[in-house]
């Protein structure tokens, strides 16, 4: 029987997971689910609700859009900068029903920081959709939780892709790892 992959991309914000997923996905060709797309499409429908609340609405559907795809035999790249805690109990429940590999970009975090922030002074609609605690936390001087991250740790082969100059291990070793039979190895 054939299972389908799971391509769990992950990384504190600000460390190039979404052009990385939308990458590799396009490269394996599968569908790629970026978590803060579907909290954009959420928001842009017009509820209003207070930020942790559309979070959690948002981490469910966003789980429950990978448990659709993955019973339905669609090999699947999830982007999300989940820290270990919220990433552990929902992929333990996808590993009876798919091949899981997690692949975490790493940068430094004043490196993630300069990014994170560039990227909010370019589109100040971020906040809207994704709550204006980092323009506050910035405008206040405080630290952002990009300085902290957790990566998921589980039982599945993970692969750690610096990400600050392109890609270290390059793309094509990202690609392999990805799409590599269980019991394989690379290189």
């Amino acid at each position: 029987m054939t299972v389908p992959r799971l391509i769990v991309v992950t990384g504190r914000p600000g460390a190039g997971k979404t052009t990385l997923a939308y990458t590799l996905a396009r490269m394996i060709r599968c569908p790629a689910l970026i978590r803060d797309e579907l909290k954009e499409g959420f928001v842009m429908t017009g509820y209003e609700l207070p930020h942790t609340q559309a979070n959690g609405l948002v981490y469910d559907t966003f789980f429950q859009a990978i448990d659709l795809l993955l019973r339905n035999g669609i090999t699947v790249v999830a982007e999300a900068a989940f820290q270990h805690r919220l990433w552990q109990p929902k992929l333990e429940l996808l590993e009876a029903i798919a091949h899981i590999r997690i692949v975490v970009c790493s940068i430094d975090p004043a490196v993630a920081r300069a990014r994170f922030t560039q990227r909010s002074l370019e589109d100040p609609e971020r906040g809207r959709y994704h709550g204006d605690w980092a323009v506050r936390a910035m405008n206040a001087g405080q630290e952002l939780p990009i300085n902290t991250y957790d990566p998921p740790q589980l039982a599945v082969p993970t692969l750690t892709v610096d990400t600050a100059d392109g890609y270290h291990p390059t793309l094509d070793t990202i690609v392999a790892f990805a799409i590599q039979r269980e019991g394989k190895r690379i290189g």
